[in-house]
This record gives C-alpha cells, structure tokens and sequence, in this order.
C-alpha cells in the first residue's frame, strides 16, 4: 500500500449545539492550529510527510479533546502544548507511539 502521507492526523473539531460537551470546547482548535504551525516549522510537512487536517465529531466526545494519527489509527488525548510536542516528537518524528496519551 502506498500512502500519501507518512502519518496523516486529524483533530476533532466539532462543535455541539446547546452546550453540549465537545473537543472544541476543550481547546482542540488552539491545538490544531500550535501542532499545524510546528508541523511547518519544523519542515515535516508535505507528501511523504506529515499533514495535520481538521475533522468532524468522532463520536467519542468524553474522551476529548482528541485527534487520531493515520495510518496507524492511534488516538490520543491532549490537554496543552506540551502533549502536542510531545506527540510530535514522539510519534511523527521518532515513530514511537506516546503511550501515556493514548485512548483506548
């Protein structure tokens, strides 16, 4: 299989009417919007690389925020730059999954 993309994530960036719990709420586009930037700083973006995309609800909103790596399919939660870094560094650099921000 040929994949355009080394990894390819996506950040729930939904947002539920009447108040509802959602990842969007719990800054998942502040997140989209850091890991994107870093992304293209550090020069892993483009085809063989890395792209960081915005999607719709997962369906899996108690868990948030979230994003999911593809093509591997590990989810992760996040809760400030620094996890992002983390996954960063961790998984789209050195490949390894970052097992303490994974969700199940």
């Amino acid at each position: 299989m040929n994949n355009h993309f080394k990894h390819h994530v996506f950040f729930c960036l939904n947002q539920r009417p009447d108040g509802e719990s959602c990842c969007q709420d719990k800054g998942a586009e502040a997140a989209f919007d850091y890991m994107k930037s870093r992304v293209k700083k550090l020069g892993l973006n483009g085809e063989g690389k890395v792209r960081i995309n915005r999607a719709g609800c997962f369906d899996r909103c108690e868990l948030g925020p979230l994003l999911v790596v593809y093509p591997q399919a590990i989810w992760y939660t996040f809760v400030d730059n620094e996890d992002i870094e983390e996954i960063i560094e961790g998984h789209l650099i050195n490949g390894n999954v970052v097992n303490r921000l994974v969700v199940e």
